[in-house]
């Protein structure tokens, strides 16, 4: 009884260590920051699409962008990346007959 004890506060210890330095890693990671190229199309975007100018873009305005600046967004990375069309589902080839 007492090893089984022993063996969770062990246990405990190490939880609570492994915790600790994955909060610690965490916090250490730089977050992403925007290349010049980037934030000045962010700005002109802004500029351009922020109705209300709180420095936001709100759904109704995201949704407003045109084509040719959501392409100049995608060109220096911003933005969400296109999902590739799904392929074409194929039939199941029909099971032999005996």
């Amino acid at each position: 009884m007492k090893n089984m004890k022993k063996l969770l506060v062990a246990l405990c210890l190490t939880s609570v260590l492994a915790f600790a330095a994955q909060a610690q890693d965490a916090a250490s990671k730089p977050k992403h920051t925007q290349t010049p190229e980037q934030k000045a199309v962010m700005k002109a975007i802004l500029e351009k699409y922020d109705t209300n100018k709180d420095g936001k873009l709100s759904r109704e305005e995201r949704s407003n962008i045109s084509a040719e600046d959501k392409a100049k967004m995608q060109k220096v990375g911003l933005g969400r990346p296109h999902k590739p069309a799904a392929a074409p589902e194929v039939p199941a080839a029909p099971a032999p007959v005996k």
